[in-house]
């Protein structure tokens, strides 16, 4: 697993007049030491700037938009937590001043109904209605916990922090996303079709390259060229290869070495390459495990110029910290209306793998011969978690689409060639139906981990799109 970079909240202690100043008080140091505990960094303001460190005045409201606006490259999302009533509109005029545009969680303190009296009562039941009252007429977007008060040591909150967390990873990852295009889609796959326009709207810029330069400069490398070395040494390091011929190596070796070098020219932070019949045909190789070399590195690259799926896999990378794959939904599984087969040939991750091993692809080599087949790897999906992803422009509507759901690989038996291995989802054939009936792709993006709700607030509360979340 590669390690998750941490996320940063600016913590907003809302405090009101008339109310115990001293909650706030205990609030703020409670949520300052459960942030740390779990792992989190934070921006907040300190008693000597402001009564308590809470915001409460308009005064107040300045120096924490200030603190946040200097902070803006630091912080990751706002949390907002009442630990009395609150002034809400202090607290929405410093996120105004902020200037940020980052999610913002809101969360109240319950009270204890044996403590009502005017020292312990807090009205952050009461409190959090007049917050998010404000930040609707401040058109202002926020998420809210899954009880409108909880403690903030329970189980629940915990839970509602880490999708927050989940979140708040997924815009940061969007932010500014640079993917590959490299390659014509392949004149076969009208299911990849997708609209620049629309995924430029949202921030995400398309960078395009013709494969007929990836040949040019990939054949243009001297054969003395110590890099071929040192990237073909990283691919038999990478992955099982003893079958595989030292020339089909090498070959993968210069594919490698080019696209890593207009991977770094050009910024790019996803990719998705045309993956055959070009490259077989005429450059000699299946690009399959230099793409997964690319995903492992969390460079995450899709078949087929599946442009929104890489989207996809970035974003479950975000959420997750891990490597994520893109994969068919290929094939029944037995009469199990809950289990299916997932499938690609393959360039997933070696982590998705049991034992992965690198050959010939199975199908192509009828087409193009066995010496230009060399580059897929191949293995059994290991047993565990899984959230799958898919997304697509929808131009009729003027909107990116898609659905996430949770599920889990298997330990089922399954022999074929390729990547593949059982899913089971419950309530999956409503799934499927949905997928037809609203004719997404039969590619989706997997990762081998939970963040399913944390991805869904994501992609629908602040970036807008239409997700449907199987709850499955």
């Amino acid at each position: 697993m590669v390690k998750q970079s941490k996320v940063t909240f600016g913590l907003l202690v809302g405090s009101r007049a008339f109310f115990p100043a001293e909650l706030a008080k205990q609030g703020r140091e409670q949520f300052l030491n459960l942030l740390k505990r779990q792992g989190y960094n934070t921006v907040a303001l300190t008693p000597r700037q402001t009564n308590g460190g809470a915001v409460e005045t308009y005064d107040d409201a300045k120096k924490c938009g200030e603190l946040f606006s200097r902070n803006r490259e630091k912080i990751d999302g706002i949390i907002v937590t009442l630990p009395n009533f609150g002034d809400e509109k202090a607290v929405a005029e410093a996120i105004k001043l902020s200037g940020l545009n980052v999610p913002i969680l809101v969360h109240a303190f319950p009270d204890d109904p044996s403590k009502m009296s005017v020292k312990y009562r807090r009205d952050s039941f009461c409190g959090k209605l007049s917050v998010c009252n404000n930040f609707r007429q401040y058109n202002i977007g926020f998420t809210l916990t899954s009880n409108h008060t909880e403690d903030p040591s329970s189980p629940v909150f915990l839970r509602d922090l880490e999708n927050f967390a989940t979140a708040c990873r997924v815009l940061r990852g969007l932010k500014n996303l640079r993917v590959g295009s490299v390659g014509a889609r392949p004149a076969a796959f009208n299911t990849c079709r997708f609209s620049e326009k629309l995924f430029q709207d949202s921030g995400i810029t398309i960078e395009t390259w013709d494969l007929s330069e990836v040949f040019g400069r990939a054949e243009q490398i001297k054969s003395n060229d110590p890099r071929i070395k040192v990237k073909a040494d990283s691919l038999t390091r990478y992955v099982e290869s003893k079958d595989v011929p030292k020339t089909s190596i090498e070959k993968m070796a210069r594919l490698a070495i080019v696209l890593e070098e207009w991977i770094k020219a050009n910024e790019i932070s996803a990719l998705a390459l045309q993956c055959w019949l070009s490259i077989e045909q005429f450059y000699g190789v299946m690009p399959c495990s230099v793409m997964s070399m690319l995903s492992s590195s969390l460079i995450p690259a899709a078949c087929e110029v599946d442009v929104p799926g890489a989207v996809a896999m970035h974003v479950l990378q975000s959420a997750s910290g891990m490597p994520s794959a893109l994969l068919d939904w290929n094939n029944n599984y037995g009469d199990d209306p809950n289990r299916a087969v997932m499938f690609h040939c393959s360039n997933l991750p070696a982590s998705f793998f049991e034992k992965p091993k690198m050959g010939y692809h199975g199908m192509i080599v009828d087409f193009v011969g066995k010496s230009h087949s060399y580059g897929t790897i191949s293995g059994k999906i290991s047993p565990g978690p899984a959230t799958l992803l898919r997304l697509s422009t929808d131009d009729f509507s003027g909107s990116i689409a898609g659905y996430v759901a949770a599920g889990e690989f298997t330990d089922d038996p399954l022999e074929t060639f390729g990547g593949a291995g059982v899913l089971r989802m419950d309530d999956l054939q409503y799934l499927l139906q949905h997928i037809c009936q609203m004719g997404f792709e039969h590619h989706v993006a997997v990762n081998k981990s939970q963040h399913a709700d944390g991805i869904n607030e994501a992609l629908t509360n602040y970036m807008g799109w239409d997700i449907y979340q199987h709850e499955g």
